[in-house]
This record gives structure tokens, sequence and C-alpha cells, in this order.
């Protein structure tokens, strides 16, 4: 049992980490309760107003990036904004923007997926008394992996004409597809559950797995980095190549032999920077202006909140399908195909 000192001194060492760690707790925990409730909305409809009418949380939007993809299509094209989800479609045109300043401060301060794969890798390190490290070569091909699976899906939306993603908008599938999700989840078939068992037991091996070779929401938001408006740089003078920038790096950047970190891999997580124990090697630096540590997320949390308090005011967060649509639409989820 650590003793109230050890957790003191980490909070002077690595506040920002401290931080991190506690804003993804809550953030998993809100995600958990949004669950929870779009369940309940889910059921009361699922039993015909059996149980209690809970009214449904936008913010489940959030899990449906390829609709979001096909309404920033529809929107860049025609200036239509998508009213059937908008929540999803000012998370994901957020979270892209952000990337150009922000890099993936999303991948490792909000993100569910990632706040689990740091928590297998930990349970990794506790098991194995360490993550292993995988051959540069089998690295880069690796990678490729969920810049692959990108390509695909922006080939795709791209490649569909206007009116056809349109048509895709308005589709009973698209009106309904957080619950065709739901279903998913609640009716999960034995190839899903092995393959998450495997990215589970990849993930103890070999840190953040999913992030740094399969997710093409990461790989997508990562591309703003390509702009290195925002970069962490490092005063080879001062350097004692300690490698501890790159021993706690989540992504395994090799830090300690750049010149700046610009991999669009880095998620601004501020590890590298706090655990360099001589004072100005590692900086985060904006328009290659040093900034303060906490620049990078605060600022992404402030934004965050006053773009989805704008969306709420402004109209653009709630969906306009009405109590009535979801009655006809929600007891025929199960049977409604694209």
């Amino acid at each position: 049992m650590k003793s109230k000192a050890w957790y003191k001194k980490q909070l002077k060492r690595k506040p920002v980490q401290i931080t991190r760690y506690v804003v993804q707790a809550g953030f998993l925990l809100f995600l958990l309760y949004v669950g929870l409730r779009f369940y309940q909305f889910y059921k009361h409809f699922e039993t015909a107003g059996a149980t209690p009418f809970v009214a449904r949380p936008s913010a489940v939007e959030g899990f449906l990036p390829v609709s979001a993809l096909v309404a920033l299509k529809v929107w860049l094209k025609s200036g239509e904004f998508d009213m059937i989800h908008p929540a999803g479609l000012v998370l994901l045109t957020f979270f892209i923007a952000s990337g150009v300043i922000f890099r993936r401060s999303f991948c490792s301060w909000f993100c569910p997926i990632g706040t689990a794969s740091e928590m297998a890798a930990w349970l990794g390190r506790k098991i194995f008394k360490r993550n292993f490290e995988i051959p540069t070569w089998l690295e880069w091909l690796l990678t490729s992996l969920k810049y692959l699976l990108l390509y695909f899906f922006i080939s795709m939306i791209i490649s569909m004409p206007t009116f056809q993603a349109k048509t895709f908008l308005e589709d009973p599938y698209n009106k309904i597809s957080d619950v065709k999700m739901l279903l998913f989840f609640l009716h999960i078939g034995g190839f899903a559950l092995k393959v998450i068992l495997v990215l589970f037991v990849l993930s103890l091996f070999f840190r953040n797995f999913w992030c740094r070779f399969l997710c093409p929401y990461g790989a997508m938001i990562g591309l703003g980095s390509l702009f290195r408006i925002t970069k962490v740089r490092r005063n080879a003078d001062t350097c004692t190549n300690c490698e501890m920038c790159t021993k706690v790096c989540p992504q395994r950047i090799k830090v300690h032999t750049k010149k700046a970190a610009v991999s669009p891999n880095c998620n601004a997580c501020m590890s590298c920077v706090e655990a360099c124990p001589i004072k100005d090697t590692l900086n985060m630096t904006v328009v290659n202006k040093k900034v303060n540590k906490w620049f990078i997320p605060v600022g992404f949390i402030a934004l965050f909140f006053v773009v989805v308090g704008v969306a709420k005011v402004t109209g653009h967060w709630n969906t306009i399908l009405t109590y009535e649509d979801w009655k006809e639409l929600i007891p025929y989820a199960r049977y409604v195909g694209h």
C-alpha cells in the first residue's frame, strides 16, 4: 500500500500526468453513465413504454464516426448541417480540427479506448514486469494498417455522391445507428469477442497496441500534426540521453533521438516533458515558441467545453427526431438494415 507521502511526491513531480489520469477516469465514468442512460432510453421504446422514459443523451453520437464523416461531407459540399446526429458532427469536426494545434489530445485525455489501452499496458507491466518492444521493421508495417483503414473510409465517403450521402443521413438505418450499435454490444457474437480478447492480450504485451497500429480515428486526428504547428522540442546541448522521455511515451516515440517530436502518433500527453530530469531540455512549443506544459491540455479541454456549449446554445446539439419518431423506429431496430 503506497503511503500518502508517495502520492504527494508523484503529484509534485508529475502534476499533468496525475491530472490526466483523473480526467481519463472521470470521462470514462461519464461515458458509462451515458451508456446506461441510453440503454434506459432504448428499453422504454423496446418494451412499448413499460419502463420509464429517459431522455436520450446526445453524447452517445460520439460513437458514430462513420455517420459523422458522411455528415461532414454533406456540410462541406452543400452547407447543410446534419440535424439527425448533430452532436456527432460537432464532436468529429472539433476533434479533427483540434489536431492541428492540440495534436491527438483527444486520444490521451478523453478517448475511452485509449484509457482502456493504457490500463491494459499497466496491467501487463504488473504481470510481466515490463511491456515488450516491437522490432522497428514490424512497427513500420503495423503502423500502415491504421492508415489503410483510414484511407478505406475516407475514399469511400469522398467517392459517394452528395445526393447519396444525404439519402444515407435520412435513411432509417442511420437514424437508429446508435441503437444498432447498442444492440451489437448487447448481443455481441463470438467472433467480435475473440477480436476484443486478442486486442486485450496484445495490449498487455505491447503498450497501446490498438492506438498505435489500428485506430483510424486517431490516425485522422493525427494528420493535423503534419502542419507542425505544435511539437515537443529537445535541447540536444543539455540532453543527457537518459532516455526517460522515450521510456514513458505511450506511443513509444523515440523522443531522446529527435530534435523535435513531430510524429503524427504524438498525443500531447506531456509524459516526456514531465519525465525529463533536466529543466528546459524538453519543451512543448507552438509555432516554435515555448509554452507552459499546461497549455495544451488546458486549452484543449477548455475549447472542448466552449464548442459543446455553443452547439447547445445554437441548437446544433440535440437531434430533431421526436418521441414519435423513436417510437416508430426503435421496435424494429433489429430488422433495419442498409
